[in-house]
């Protein structure tokens, strides 16, 4: 699986997504994302390891409390979707373009 597929993957978990909203916000606690998106701790920690996978979040432990993870996003999954996104709009900007013209030499 490259990694684009490995982005499109995690993200496609509604709860995920969910998850990668709440980090946008900025870093956060698992306890705190679990209680956000109204889980059990065991059950969002399956989600984070897909996401954790997938490259789009990374953990840090706590200085205070090494059995503390603080999860935040990491930008390069989203880049590079991005890239792929703006890819595949050029071709249909392209494509919608070609058939304008096509449409108005007919008339």
């Amino acid at each position: 699986m490259n990694d684009l597929d490995a982005t499109l993957s995690a993200l496609a978990d509604p709860t995920r997504r969910k998850v990668v909203d709440l980090l946008r916000e900025g870093p956060r606690p698992a306890g705190e994302l679990a209680e956000a998106v109204q889980m059990s701790a065991p059950a969002l920690s399956r989600h984070l390891r897909v996401l954790r996978a997938g490259g789009l979040v990374q953990a840090e432990t706590g200085d205070d409390d090494a059995r503390l993870r603080l999860y935040s996003l990491r930008p390069e999954p989203f880049t590079a979707l991005q890239a792929w996104l703006d890819q595949v709009q050029a071709f249909w900007a392209e494509q919608l373009g070609s058939f304008k013209e096509h449409v108005e030499r007919e008339r």
